[in-house]
């Protein structure tokens, strides 16, 4: 196989790669979760009962008796309506504003106040979590008792106040909500909110009153609806991978993927002692992270499986809390509810910077992304970085590449002799390869010693194009002139434009294929990647157009010195 067969079926196996993710984002698309829309469907959920509502809440353990343990659909709510609420407690700190709702004590809504919803939008925040309509994304959480009422995420809690904010100064704020049962036991569920933080700390204070041991179990889970998003470009191209879905991390198994098809099939039920539990989007995360010590099993489940099912994933404790009568006691838990930020993730120390997924070449992306963040602190501009980060790839690979293009200066150097041999040979192809190997021999010539080189880079190319596609810090990321957001297409196509054309010079450098039908397809493959990387965001092809440049000047450079070397023996 000849060197520039090795570099077509190498790039039309990257074509084929992007397009086969492309396509089962598209497919994805054109087949959606079915919606239900029948109003007629709230005759069945309006039905009053005298018991307390238990639907969604996870059994609990083994070997305690709990009324509560069945559940019921009695209370499902068509997709297309609000979810059952009480009143609000709005909280505002400086990155966050939040809305708790006192049915059940849920976390509700959750805006992200550093992140627009867009460059158009600049003063509407990012919403992640939501309880209204199709797509829905909240927090629940409760309490198991054993042979006590205890409250559940269909609990209505009564709440102090209705609005808390971050006062100057303070570290964190809280808020309180209250229930009891008949029998005394008093409840005092708390959220408490930090400056300059995502996390969120929730807990169960347990007043004790009833006359008899309190016995219980706490859980914590995510309410998630499966929605496809809208199409951000033409058909399928305008369609990028980026896993939307659950996840856990466990010592035992560390990281793992739960996706929607997983829930649907079978309920998690995962023993460990510590890890979190998570649902993942594009740029953010929603994760449960159980206090250290206790027990747990991390639990998945699927309600409304006939009609727009709803997909939960939580944690439960395994081990009962027991606190005596006249004592109080307490269960809590750490939430992280933003956007995907490196950084923040790994100063928790938890193992949650594995939400940031770049697949199987984490090992190699982490480092790319740790030293493209440690020039942006620099430059302060990631399109700058991105350019000085490929130059840095450039530079370490640059032994490696001068093989690959001395070895294509020397082919080139021999097309003439080689046309030459293709007339003299005509369709004997056998004869041809033995005459060619034989000058290749003689003139000491590796036919394959640019291919190692490129194939020792493909893994890093394909890390960083990871890391751009992946990294939270990109969206919204302006670069200079036109370029607003890296994390979006280039609204004049100039880079794909310039990427193509540097694609196509590139091809005017190297020795071109004997083959006519190879050297039609290798002229195509400029523009079949421009056409491409019209709808990739701009910080990837940015990468792509200044790794051609350099590879250009690369090539340009070795070529003429070793013409230079020719012309003066």
């Amino acid at each position: 196989m000849d060197f520039n067969r090795l570099i077509l079926f190498g790039a039309l196996g990257m074509v084929l790669m992007l397009l086969w993710q492309s396509w089962q984002e598209y497919v994805a698309e054109k087949n959606p979760v079915t919606q239900s829309s029948s109003l007629g469907q709230l005759s069945n959920t309006t039905a009053t009962s005298a018991q307390v509502p238990t639907e969604g809440v996870p059994q609990t353990p083994k070997g305690s008796q709990d009324s509560n343990s069945s559940v019921s659909q009695q209370d499902a709510v068509p997709l297309t309506q609000s979810l059952p609420g009480g009143s609000r407690v709005i909280v505002e700190t400086d990155l966050i504003k939040a809305e708790i709702d006192t049915n059940g004590g849920d976390l509700r809504r959750f805006e992200l106040l550093d992140y627009p919803v867009s460059l158009d939008e600049m003063d509407i925040p990012f919403t992640l979590l939501n309880d209204v309509g199709a797509d829905l994304f909240i927090i629940q959480g409760g309490l198991l008792g054993a042979e006590h009422d205890s409250p559940n995420h269909h609990t209505l809690f009564k709440a102090p106040t209705n609005n808390v904010r971050l006062a100057p100064g303070d570290d964190s704020v809280s808020v309180d909500l209250d229930w009891e049962s008949k029998e005394g036991v008093r409840y005092t569920k708390t959220f408490t909110f930090y400056r300059d933080s995502y996390f969120v700390d929730v807990s169960f204070t347990i007043n004790n009153q009833s006359g008899k041991d309190w016995v219980g179990y706490q859980y914590e889970q995510i309410l998630r609806t499966e929605v496809a998003e809208p199409s951000t470009g033409i058909g399928f191209l305008g369609r990028l991978p980026s896993y939307k879905g659950g996840a856990i991390f466990t010592p035992e198994d560390k990281y793992q993927k739960i996706d929607f098809d997983d829930m649907f099939d079978a309920n998690l039920a995962k023993p460990t002692s510590s890890g979190w539990v998570a649902m993942l989007q594009h740029y953010f995360v929603g994760a449960l992270l159980p206090e250290a010590g206790p027990s747990y099993e991390f639990y998945s489940n699927v309600i409304q499986r006939d009609s727009a099912p709803r997909y939960l994933i939580g944690y439960k404790t395994t081990q009962p809390t027991v606190i005596a009568s006249g004592d109080s006691g307490a269960l809590s838990g750490r939430i992280f509810v933003g956007p995907k930020e490196t950084q923040r993730l790994i100063e928790a120390d938890n193992k949650l910077e594995l939400t940031v997924d770049y697949g199987w070449l984490t090992p190699v992306s982490s480092p790319l992304f740790w030293v493209m963040t440690y020039i942006h602190n620099v430059v302060k501009n990631w399109g700058v970085a991105i350019i000085l980060l490929t130059l840095l790839v450039k530079l370490v690979f640059f032994p490696l590449s001068a093989a690959s293009y001395k070895s294509m200066a020397r082919m080139k150097k021999m097309q003439p002799r080689m046309k030459t041999l293709k007339e003299r040979f005509g369709d004997d192809k056998q004869k041809f390869q033995q005459a060619m190997m034989e000058i290749y021999k003689k003139e000491k010539i590796n036919p394959l010693g640019g291919c190692l080189p490129i194939l020792i880079q493909i893994p890093v190319f394909i890390a960083l194009y990871w890391v751009l596609l992946e990294s939270v810090e990109l969206r919204q990321a302006p670069f200079m002139l036109w370029i607003k957001d890296l994390s979006l297409q280039d609204p004049y196509y100039v880079l794909p434009i310039l990427m193509g054309a540097s694609m196509f010079g590139q091809q005017l450098l190297n020795p071109a294929p004997m083959d006519p039908m190879q050297q039609k397809i290798m002229m195509a493959l400029p523009l079949v990647f421009t056409v491409f990387f019209l709808w990739f965001p701009s910080g990837l092809v940015l990468y792509w157009l200044v790794n051609n440049v350099l590879s250009i000047g690369q090539q340009w450079f070795i070529t003429r010195k070793i013409e230079a070397a020719d012309t003066t023996t």
